[in-house]
């Protein structure tokens, strides 16, 4: 899913922000690698619990559980 203001290429924070909340699964490939890698999963893991708060947010949730 790309966006002409984000770097999708290094997936910066918002980048992450916007493909978890408004991305499909095949925008979601990058995110999988969170697993073995140390930076996406920290990313991941940041936009996650900005957003915890919300119950509305169920995306959120799973890649919060799934980072964990």
């Amino acid at each position: 899913m790309l966006n002409r203001r984000l770097d999708h290429q290094t997936l910066m924070v918002a980048a992450t922000d916007d493909v978890i909340g408004r991305g499909k699964g095949c925008h979601w490939a990058g995110l999988r690698s969170l697993r073995c890698d140390r930076m996406v999963r920290k990313k991941v893991l940041r936009v996650c619990q900005a957003h915890i708060h919300d119950p509305y947010a169920p995306r959120h949730h799973f890649w919060k559980h799934y980072g964990e």
